[in-house]
């Protein structure tokens, strides 16, 4: 089991590691590459993988409600300790709330899973970003405007490829293929610039960063344990959520954080560290989930 679970993390967090050394010595502008991904193969990858023929959305609903639940419970806890720990709610609870689904969650789903995980992945990501392109802004700005949601490349990917997979519209295979190779550009793509972001992360706040770097996956794993009791899902989609909750804090958290001004620093040194103690809890996942 030892060696599976290291034989499924391996390509990861290699290619994560290539990003940060090339990072190190090259220090490549990856703003371009990042906006095409997030604007053009990310919204690709979403799209093919809700408009393929195989894609039944009734399937996932179950999984969709636990995925909404376990992000707003996080935030919650998260609120709560804050308010404990006298820390700034803006600061901790989104990092809580919301995980590395794209850069991590979808490559993962699929080398520990295979592909049959990667409708079930897509749809936990959808949810994610949903719900951080509106709630998680709104939390760093009120006057954020939720009207101008539809407008965000991969939030536009998910309505439209709901309303082909909705209404029944079968695509012509090349065009779908086409898409699909588009959208694989994405997954290494993730994983090569979270190398690269993580050179601008630091330690500084290494108290709050160690304590919102563990209570994400803490948080996580629980709640979704909890969720797997109540609600009804196959086997395959119970150990994903699982392994979701234990995902480490998004690094879209501190692009947020940085363009709201909402402490940056304290943000990334959560996001830096939960990366780092992700190779404790995500091995803790796939022990707990993946079939002997």
């Amino acid at each position: 089991m030892l060696l599976r679970i290291v034989s499924i993390l391996f390509p990861l967090f290699a290619i994560v590691a290539v990003g940060y050394l090339v990072a190190r010595r090259k220090k490549p502008d990856l703003t371009a590459a990042n906006t095409l991904n997030m604007d053009v193969f990310t919204p690709a990858l979403v799209f093919g993988v809700l408009a393929g023929k195989d894609f039944h959305l009734d399937q996932f609903l179950p999984l969709a409600g636990a995925t909404l639940t376990l992000i707003v419970s996080g935030g919650l806890l998260a609120w709560g300790v804050a308010r404990l720990c006298k820390v700034q709610a803006k600061t901790l609870v989104p990092p809580v709330m919301f995980n590395n689904c794209g850069n991590l969650g979808l490559p993962l789903a699929v080398l520990a899973f295979g592909e049959k995980a990667l409708p079930p992945a897509v749809v936990m990501f959808m949810i994610s970003n949903l719900m951080h392109f509106s709630v998680g802004a709104w939390l760093l700005d009120h006057h954020t405007r939720l009207t101008t949601l539809w407008k965000v490349p991969v939030v536009a990917a998910t309505l439209l490829g709901l309303v082909v997979s909705l209404a029944g519209i079968s695509l012509w295979p090349p065009l779908l293929i086409a898409i699909k190779m588009i959208g694989d550009i994405s997954i290494p793509l993730m994983l090569f610039a979270l190398g690269v972001r993580l050179t601008d992360a630091h330690f500084g706040h290494w108290r709050i960063g160690l304590g919102g770097a563990a209570l994400r996956p803490v948080a996580g794993m629980a709640v979704a344990a909890l969720l797997t009791l109540v609600v009804p899902m196959p086997p395959l989609q119970q150990g994903m959520l699982i392994v979701f909750g234990a995902l480490p804090p998004a690094v879209l958290n501190f692009i947020f954080a940085e363009r709201y001004q909402q402490e940056p620093e304290k943000v990334a040194s959560i996001v830096l560290l939960g990366n780092v103690i992700a190779l404790i809890f995500l091995p803790l996942a796939l022990a707990l989930t993946l079939p002997g």
